[in-house]
């Protein structure tokens, strides 16, 4: 991704050293202030950012995106590294403030499905997963020295989380394994729903396609640009 150089004037320094966006007159804020203020890390607000499509990684450092504008962030360039600070308005951030308070309270805000299927199978990352098919995809990842997180929270304001998520791509992978069960196929229908939403690149894995992953796998990450 090419960046043409920002030229900025005495005028717009002066508001960025003041801590206001010139446009709009809003106090900004640095990174830092924002995960104090929540009481995170910079990584994990940047972790958080990326998901929500606020930011995106470049060779320079981050960059705001629409999305991330339109909820506060202004672009910085400090000697050619691009960071991102942010309007103190996002403080008052819905969807922000609810992925915040969720990932504080993760242990206390699992489903029923959750809470039956314990995580009890060891990968060879030595995570743990709630099925022996979530081991052969955590294993197959694992192989392809591709990351991922496991039972990630998606970040929308409904509360939905993946089975795997890869961040490189931003994709999603859902296995489903449960067809006979009513209430499961009611809550594998409603992430569909949302995945849909959202527009989120969403790879579906059934017990046909598990056991023949070397082959399936490949071909839906190539099919969402991944190169790996």
């Amino acid at each position: 991704m090419k960046f043409d150089i920002i030229i900025v004037s005495k005028l717009e320094k002066k508001g960025w050293q003041m801590g206001f966006d010139n446009k709009s007159n809003l106090k900004v804020i640095k990174l830092a202030q924002l995960a104090e203020h929540f009481k995170s890390t910079s990584k994990e607000m940047n972790r958080i950012f990326l998901e929500l499509d606020w930011i995106e990684k470049c060779e320079k450092g981050y960059v705001v995106t629409k999305k991330g504008a339109e909820s506060g962030g202004v672009q910085k360039n400090y000697k050619g590294s691009l960071y991102v600070s942010w309007k103190e308005t996002v403080k008052e951030n819905k969807l922000l403030n609810k992925i915040m308070l969720d990932n504080k309270n993760t242990n206390d805000k699992e489903d029923d499905f959750r809470a039956k299927f314990k995580a009890e199978y060891r990968t060879n990352t030595g995570h743990f997963v709630r099925s022996r098919a979530e081991v052969i995809i955590a294993n197959w990842l694992y192989s392809e020295y591709i990351a991922f997180a496991y039972e990630r929270r998606v970040p929308i304001e409904e509360d939905m989380y993946c089975d795997f998520y890869i961040p490189k791509g931003k994709i999603y992978i859902e296995f489903w394994g449960y067809e006979d069960n009513e209430k499961y196929l009611d809550r594998k229908n409603k992430k569909l729903e949302l995945y849909k939403k959202y527009d989120f690149k969403l790879i579906e894995i059934d017990n046909d396609s598990i056991n023949n992953l070397d082959d399936f796998l490949p071909k839906e990450l190539i099919r969402f640009g991944l190169d790996f």
